[in-house]
């Protein structure tokens, strides 16, 4: 039987801190609560880190644990999956089935990635054409899906072309990711952040508010990201020379036609599509909560006369075992505020600092978290009610700090296993790919860039935008 001592390393430092904090007389002031709940996370944590178990069970017997000794009540715990933000995801992944299935992604994208006269052009094209996914896909792995086909045949057109072959497999993902931050369902850990800071502080996010904040930094991220990857991974010899892609080329390599007269069904889901996310884009002066706006899209996309999937075939794609950890999480999070746990957390902390080196500390540290904690969402639950809680007592306002967190937390890029994206990238049949070392001399030059941008979001151009620095 061959021992793993990664496993068993892990298992003593959670029983250990479990040991410590139910021992009565150790730290005075502590709350039952809050022991409980601090015993819970770091048992959660571990296993998240160490243990080969499903992500989702390890939240979902996490929450049990603390339904079960009363930290948090059953409807809490149950209430986190009718949430308006879990509904708005759900639904969104119907709209995204409806655009799938139509192929209009695709032939959009052939449509920007034509116009490429240079590597340059082309590299910056496609940045931006997957940009404009995260509001037709929620969730990274969803769009990484979506996007894949228009790889594969940009990457057959290009197969002469080994190197740049190679950039466009790690510009994919790397832009996925960074531009996930445009828009409120382009990660779930983006709607338990908004959780947390409703139950913390009572101030709610929608959909515009975060567009108006998130997509001018995905916007300059991305782009950044295009530029670093293509001078870590190609040579001067490699960007020189035309390229010349047109949509036939594209098109023999596509399924789902990219070229001539649209069909009835892609004609109807871009109106639809247009039409919510205009909707979403309005908030502020209809006021239609942005869940209702995608239930209703999401009706209209299914239905039989004007719909372009069944309902039945559109629930098949929502990832209900990431939605089940996100709403356990939602929850996790709670009890981590409710029952003072996190104040205690950052109590013995020194937070004398000047807010801009105290958002340098928290961005910092959720750019360095994927390292151990591969799964986003479990990055945001933990991090983000820490960082609430100290910003709350650093005298920053816990809205810019949590965002800023969750910003940042966007950068997981280190590691092939480090996000669904990159690892979906990483091993493509018949493709040449990137290696781990072209990942980490990407990484090593992306991650600062990526913290200091945050950063200067967070203290230059958020107080420009409504989120100030300070209350």
């Amino acid at each position: 039987m061959t021992v793993n001592y990664r496993q068993m390393a892990t298992l003593c430092v959670a029983l250990s801190i479990c040991a410590v904090l139910v021992v009565p007389g150790n730290f005075p002031g502590l709350g039952g609560d809050a022991r409980i709940t601090l015993a819970v996370f770091a048992l959660a944590t571990c296993a998240w880190i160490g243990t080969p178990i499903d992500d989702t069970y390890i939240a979902l017997g996490a929450g049990l644990a603390l339904t079960a000794t009363g930290v948090i009540s059953s409807d809490a715990l149950f209430g986190t999956l009718g949430d308006d933000t879990v509904w708005l995801l759900i639904c969104a992944f119907v709209l995204a089935a409806a655009v799938s299935r139509t192929g209009l992604a695709g032939r959009a994208a052939a449509f920007l990635v034509s116009g490429a006269r240079n590597v340059r052009q082309l590299v910056h094209l496609t940045t931006a054409a997957l940009v404009v996914t995260a509001f037709a896909v929620p969730a990274t792995s969803g769009r990484a899906a979506l996007a894949m086909p228009v790889f594969l045949a940009l990457a057959k057109v290009l197969a002469d072309r080994k190197r740049l072959v190679v950039m466009l497999a790690l510009l994919f993902p790397t832009v996925i990711l960074l531009s996930a931050v445009a828009t409120l369902i382009g990660a779930g850990a983006h709607l338990i952040t908004v959780s947390v800071l409703w139950d913390a502080v009572g101030q709610r996010i929608g959909f515009t508010e975060w567009l108006l904040i998130g997509l001018p930094l995905a916007v300059v991220s991305s782009h950044l990201a295009a530029e670093v990857v293509l001078f870590t991974t190609t040579k001067r010899a490699d960007r020189e020379g035309p390229v010349q892609i047109t949509a036939e080329e594209i098109q023999e390599h596509s399924e789902r036609p990219v070229t001539g007269p649209w069909e009835p069904a892609e004609t109807r889901c871009a109106l639809l599509l247009a039409t919510v996310i205009a909707l979403w884009c309005s908030e502020p002066l209809h006021r239609v909560p942005p869940a209702v706006v995608a239930l209703i899209g999401a009706v209209v996309a299914s239905s039989p006369a004007l719909g372009t999937v069944r309902l039945k075939d559109a629930l098949k794609t929502v990832p209900w075992s990431m939605l089940l950890f996100m709403a356990a999480t939602m929850a996790m999070g709670l009890a981590l505020s409710d029952s003072g746990a996190a104040a205690w957390l950052v109590g013995g902390i020194p937070l004398d600092l000047p807010p801009w080196l105290f958002l340098a500390v928290v961005i910092t540290v959720s750019t360095g978290a994927h390292l151990l904690l591969q799964s986003r969402s479990a990055r945001s639950s933990v991090l983000v009610p820490l960082v609430v809680a100290a910003a709350a007592s650093a005298g920053v306002n816990p809205v810019a700090a949590a965002l800023a967190s969750t910003a940042a937390a966007g950068f997981c890029h280190t590691l092939p296993a480090s996000a669904k994206p990159v690892t979906l990238y990483s091993d493509v049949p018949g493709i040449p790919t990137y290696t781990p070392g072209d990942l980490l001399r990407m990484s090593a030059v992306l991650a600062p860039l990526t913290a200091v941008l945050v950063l200067l979001f967070a203290v230059a151009v958020w107080p420009l935008l409504g989120v100030p620095l300070t209350p």
